[in-house]
């Protein structure tokens, strides 16, 4: 058995479970849009219990850009010192600088948290696909998905090669559309709510060139999954990008330039 194979039975739970809530509200329990809803659920329930990480994730970058310029005076104090009394000293004092801002390193743990939950997902949704039953996912709610569709397209379906030009459409949207949404929020919301005023060069490259890979690794992986995990991938960044504006735009990074607009905007309302 999978070190995986409890999430993807609680996964497969949250999925039964949305499915049979909207059956009951009337739902055609083999239609694309309810199984479609139902995926959608997954993200809900993963990105709420992550909400609690996310705001200690802000609060974390907020306090890392507010102790910047403490942190840049301590390097040149200590810079070409590499004795034993000095490398104790910086470690020291960069702890300090730390605690009386109230930095952490829990920043990047929401994103970490949901790498299993998608390899999990990605499992669920291959093995129904292929019609094997998974926890809370039975036999009937298998047969369901695997005659379910949207466009004409079966959710259980792989890749972009299928029965012709609509089912290359509906894939490629599906890909299309999530990977767009990935772009958008790296491009324009997260890149500008940092602060790379002392990034290495080699870095920043590296950061303009993560939007691209990111939104060309989805199209390439279109190829490959099951059209239901599509599905997700694009309510996942869906819910990414609304959350990423909604911190771009009222809770901006101090020092970056999401952070700048932010000032430009509350100056006319303060004369």
């Amino acid at each position: 058995m999978s070190v995986l194979a409890p999430l993807s039975h609680a996964l497969a739970a949250v999925v039964a479970g949305a499915h049979a809530g909207l059956t009951s509200l009337g739902s055609d329990p083999d239609a694309g849009a309810t199984w479609a809803l139902s995926i959608a659920a997954v993200v809900v329930v993963v990105r709420t219990a992550l909400l609690p990480l996310v705001i200690h994730g802000v609060r974390s970058a907020h306090a890392a850009a507010r102790a910047r310029p403490a942190l840049r005076e301590l390097g040149e104090r200590f810079k070409g010192k590499r004795d034993p009394d000095s490398l104790r000293a910086h470690a020291e004092e960069r702890r300090a600088i730390a605690a009386e801002h109230g930095m952490s390193r829990l920043g990047c743990l929401p994103m970490l948290l949901q790498m299993p939950v998608w390899i999990a997902l990605y499992h669920l949704l291959r093995d129904v696909a292929r019609g094997h039953a998974v926890g809370a996912m039975g036999a009937d709610l298998v047969a369901s998905l695997g005659v379910a569709t949207i466009a004409g397209v079966r959710l259980a379906d792989h890749g972009y090669a299928g029965a012709g030009a609509e089912h290359l459409a509906v894939v490629a949207g599906l890909a299309l559309t999530a990977a767009a949404l990935s772009f958008l929020t790296q491009r324009f919301l997260l890149a500008q709510n940092m602060v790379t005023a002392d990034l290495p060069e080699a870095m920043l490259r590296a950061q303009r060139l993560m939007p691209m890979l990111s939104a060309g690794g989805m199209l390439l992986a279109g190829g490959f999954v099951p059209v239901a995990l599509l599905v997700y991938w694009v309510a996942n960044s869906a819910w990414t990008f609304g959350q990423s504006a909604v911190i771009w735009r009222w809770f901006p990074t101090p020092g970056s330039a999401a952070a700048d607009r932010h000032l430009l905007r509350r100056a006319p309302a303060q004369r």
